[in-house]
């Protein structure tokens, strides 16, 4: 399912970007790479999406989190 799904508080696991190359690399530089753990902090309609990846905290794209499957 999309990230976008996910409620806050509940934790994940990154299965894969469904995006092209530029996304994907930029996405692995910042940490989220298959197999990762993603702890969603936020999930507003129209605030910020926040996740936690290995202690850190992020502020992802509403169109982005459509593009990261996860499980």
């Amino acid at each position: 399912m999309p990230l976008a799904m996910v409620k806050a508080g509940q934790c994940v696991h990154l299965v894969a970007v469904d995006a092209g190359r530029g996304l994907q690399a930029r996405l692995a530089d910042m940490g989220l790479v298959p197999g990762v753990e993603l702890e969603v902090v936020s999930n507003a309609l129209h605030g910020p999406f926040i996740v936690a990846v290995k202690g850190c905290r992020m502020v992802l794209g509403h169109g982005i989190t459509q593009k990261i499957m996860v499980a």
